[in-house]
This record gives C-alpha cells, sequence and structure tokens, in this order.
C-alpha cells in the first residue's frame, strides 16, 4: 500500500459559487482558480498522484492549459484515478479535511462523500469529509478563502 497527501486552497471572490466534491455549497461568492475551484477534488487529485508518485495538480492540469478553464473538478480526478489505475494501483480510502470559516461542509457530507466515491471507484464508506474552521486565525480565520487537505491510500490492483 501507498499513502499520499494534498492541500490545496483558493481566494473568495465576489460571485460565482464555491464548489466542494462537485457540490455547490455557497451560491453567495465564489472562488478564484482556473478550473472550478473545488478545494476538495483538487486536494484529492494531488494525493491520489502522490501516492503513486506521478507528480500533481500542476504537472497533469496546468493552468496556462486552455482545456482546464472552468473544467470539472471532478473529471479531473476521475482523469487522475485513470492515471494511477495504468500504473498499477487503485484507490483503497480517502479522508478529506475543509478549512472554512463559515463554509460548512455537515449539511453536504452525504452528497460529497457520494460524488467522491463515485469518482475514485470506492465504496462511500472509504470516504471521509470532515470541516474545520480556523478559530478567526489568518486569512482562512478571517474568511478570505477556503482550503482542504487530503490524504489518500492505494494499494496495487490484484490480478
Amino acid at each position: 500500500m501507498r499513502i499520499g497527501s494534498g492541500v490545496d486552497a483558493h481566494r473568495f471572490t465576489p460571485s460565482g459559487g464555491v464548489t466542494l466534491a462537485g457540490v455547490l455549497v455557497d451560491r453567495t461568492r465564489g472562488v478564484a482558480a482556473t478550473s472550478d475551484g473545488d478545494v476538495v477534488a483538487h486536494a484529492v487529485i494531488d494525493a491520489v498522484l502522490g501516492a503513486a508518485a506521478l507528480g500533481d495538480l500542476g504537472d497533469h492540469f496546468p493552468s496556462s492549459d486552455p482545456r482546464w478553464q472552468r473544467a470539472d473538478s471532478l473529471v479531473m480526478l476521475e482523469h487522475a484515478v485513470g492515471l494511477v489505475a495504468d500504473h498499477g494501483f487503485a484507490v483503497s480510502s480517502v479522508d478529506v479535511t475543509v478549512l472554512a470559516e463559515t463554509v460548512r461542509v455537515a449539511d453536504h457530507r452525504p452528497e460529497m462523500r457520494a460524488n467522491l466515491a463515485a469518482r475514485l471507484g470506492v465504496e462511500v464508506g472509504a470516504v471521509s469529509v470532515k470541516g474545520t474552521t480556523m478559530d478567526g486565525l489568518g486569512w482562512l480565520g478571517a474568511d478570505e478563502g477556503i482550503a482542504a487537505t487530503a490524504v489518500c491510500v492505494i494499494a496495487p490492483i490484484a490480478g
């Protein structure tokens, strides 16, 4: 088995919506990003790629490439899982923590877990999504943006 970790963060913008794991969780603002700015999906992508030692989000989805402008991050995640499979590994489990002062995860957790599980090719029980605040500390605590961390376990594909 192998383990990878990932982190992503984006600052808030006045509009556009905030999407986490493919779920629109805030319609009152957006995030500054090349793609849809889904920090959960981005952190998971980095964790999945890192576990297989296949680089990172920027290597596979560079912001300079117009294909990724406003791209659906869950499609990008599916692509990363495919790359890992091409190297003989499958995702076993993922654990995600969202760091945000006012965006709440709890109401959206079931849908977020289901979306991630479907794209990762695992059971929902293998996906954990949690949220925490920064208790007013730093730019996240000042509610200027949102971040996520992820840990992923992959295992060789049997066969």
